[in-house]
């Protein structure tokens, strides 16, 4: 088959999925059985492309012109395919822990649910697979507007006001600076196509370069860089497996897998390097970083601890990148797929604990993890991964990342990711310790009385075990991360 096929069917094959799931909604057990075939038959697709990758090859598509100067095309490069793997790998695992947690919880709407998933699914590999600032703009706004309805799932008031929070900030931010950055880039550089080494290169002076990198690093409001993150935390109110969604599988990794792309693709390493046009970015995503770290230290709600954190741990992609060495951008790249999977399984975590014993606060915690071992043994182990401990996937992203910094002397950016080590410490070690170590308080005896249904417990394992894995085999997302670096 060819690439050209390949890339369509990823798209094709969960939009397809969308419409079975509608269709086969009169009996739940057809409908699940839908998304979990739709879900594997993606990522054996995205397997496929995936070894032509390894192979040095760059599948793509012809162009499709949509207006004169504006084309749809596809092209797949090793960042997205970084992207594409996380999402069809986790959207298998997320499925199966959504059967048992939207029965368990006996949520309402599921149908739709499972439909809004697998459209959002499809936006993700457009965004992925995007060969020009046009195409990545179109899906990142399906994305957008797919995903609202699964925040405010729940219906009641304070669903319907997070929802307004989360559209009204991605699509501001999208609407008002990523749109005209994109606008003026056509103007300046003749082109949209993600080229490597950037098209903005020689192209305009230093202050508009400046300007224009501002327009898109705030304007990608996914990638939640302060003060465009309230979003993120205000669509906690929607069911756990959405949470999942937003921090693991699809929005937040399209916003900074958006800003890794247009450094790379639009503006270039070197050529921002040189400029010196993006020495402030260095600064507003370690104060991100910082500053996010010190508000989840105060949370007791798990949930919204989580979505600081993940604040928090995005800002670092951007650190990273807007470090502009080879190493720092091997850094960014594998930290979007190591936060992906060690984020998933708290979020795994939380979910199980809510659906066992509808606790929600880390008060509550004490002796949990006597009573529902599995999923505290999987939540200690991504809490681990977050602070960056070996043997965890999030150990490699931040050790990139520190050499990268070190080796130009950017010691903000190593000064900022050894604080903020310190403080992800001192807001995951207490919840591990308190788990384990205490006895059981009066919540958990009173409430827990075993672990969550076991599709539940089976994601929850799975993405424990692959944050423990992509550390001891971390071969294809290093060969795709240095394939983008050039290194």
């Amino acid at each position: 088959m060819s690439g050209e096929a390949l890339i369509i069917l990823t798209l094709l094959i969960p939009a397809a999925g969308a419409v079975l799931i509608a269709l086969t909604s009169w009996q739940e057990n057809v409908r699940e059985g839908t998304t979990l075939v739709t879900a594997a038959a993606l990522f054996l697709v995205v397997m496929t492309i995936l070894g032509r990758v390894m192979d040095g090859e760059q599948p793509m598509t012809g162009a499709f012109q949509v207006v004169p100067g504006l084309e749809l095309a596809f092209r797949v490069e090793p960042l997205g395919m970084i992207f594409a793997c996380v999402a069809s790998s986790l959207w298998i695992v997320n499925s199966i822990y959504s059967i048992g947690y939207m029965r368990g919880n006996n949520e309402p709407r599921q149908t739709p649910f499972y439909v809004c998933f697998a459209v959002a699914i499809a936006s993700t590999l457009g965004i992925a697979f995007s060969a020009n600032l046009f195409t990545l703009f179109l899906f990142y706004e399906i994305l957008t507007l797919s995903t609202y309805p699964l925040v405010t799932h729940k219906g009641d008031d304070n669903a319907k006001a997070g929802g307004r929070v989360y559209l009204l900030i991605l699509l501001g931010t999208s609407m008002l600076l990523l749109l005209p950055a994109i606008i003026a880039t056509a103007m300046i550089a003749g082109t949209l196509d993600f080229t490597p080494g950037g098209i903005l290169a020689g192209k305009a002076d230093n202050t508009t370069i400046a300007l224009l990198l501002a327009l898109f690093m705030f304007g990608i409001g996914k990638a939640a860089l302060m003060p465009f993150h309230r979003w993120l935390p205000a669509a906690m109110v929607a069911p756990t497996p959405v949470s999942a969604l937003l921090h693991a599988v699809a929005v937040v990794k399209a916003g900074v897998f958006t800003v890794v792309k247009v450094v790379v693709y639009v503006f270039g390493v070197d050529a921002l390097a040189s400029s010196g046009s993006a020495d402030w970015l260095v600064w507003v995503a370690g104060f991100t970083v910082i500053a996010a770290s010190a508000v989840a230290l105060r949370q007791d709600n798990l949930k919204k601890l989580l979505a600081y954190s993940t604040v928090s741990q995005l800002a670092y992609v951007v650190l990273a990148v807007s470090i502009l060495t080879p190493l720092a951008v091997v850094g960014a790249a594998l930290h979007i797929a190591a936060h992906a999977i060690a984020k998933i399984t708290l979020f795994f975590a939380a979910g199980s604990i809510y659906t066992a014993s509808r606790l929600t606060e880390v008060s509550q915690l004490d002796g949990i993890a006597r009573r529902m071992p599995w999923t505290m043994t999987a939540f200690a182990i991504g809490a681990l991964s977050m602070i960056g401990v070996p043997p965890t996937a999030g150990f490699l992203g931040k050790w990139f990342m520190l050499v990268g910094a070190m080796n130009t002397g950017e010691w903000v950016a190593v000064v900022v990711i050894v604080l903020s080590t310190l403080m992800n410490a001192g807001y995951y070690l207490p919840i591990i310790v308190r788990a384990f170590f205490k006895p059981p308080g009066k919540d958990v005896k009173a409430h827990v009385k075993g672990e969550a249904p076991m599709p539940i417990v089976m994601a929850l394992t799975a993405t424990a075990a692959g944050t423990v894995l992509m550390f001891l085999f971390p071969e294809v997302p290093l060969t795709l991360a240095r394939l983008l670096a050039g290194v």
